[in-house]
């Protein structure tokens, strides 16, 4: 799965980031979005919005076509 097909409100843990830019790849790092970590849906925005996700407890937001590109799997 993909962090883009996720519903508001699901956790996920994410498994792979390499399909994303390198430089994108890199600033999600920073911010604590690596593989392994769990994220919380927090909204997704209409009109091909982004979505906004949180992390180490900040809202990050991510462009529709980087969340695309970030697999996912249902945290436990």
């Amino acid at each position: 799965m993909v962090l883009s097909e996720m519903k508001q409100g699901s956790i996920v843990k994410i498994l792979n980031t390499d399909r994303v830019s390198e430089i994108v790849r890199r600033r999600l790092i920073d911010l604590g979005m690596m593989e392994g970590a769990t994220i919380r849906i927090k909204r997704i925005l209409p009109f091909g919005g982004p979505f906004a996700v949180e992390i180490c407890g900040q809202w990050i937001g991510i462009r529709r076509c980087e969340a695309k590109s970030i697999e996912v799997e249902w945290a436990s």
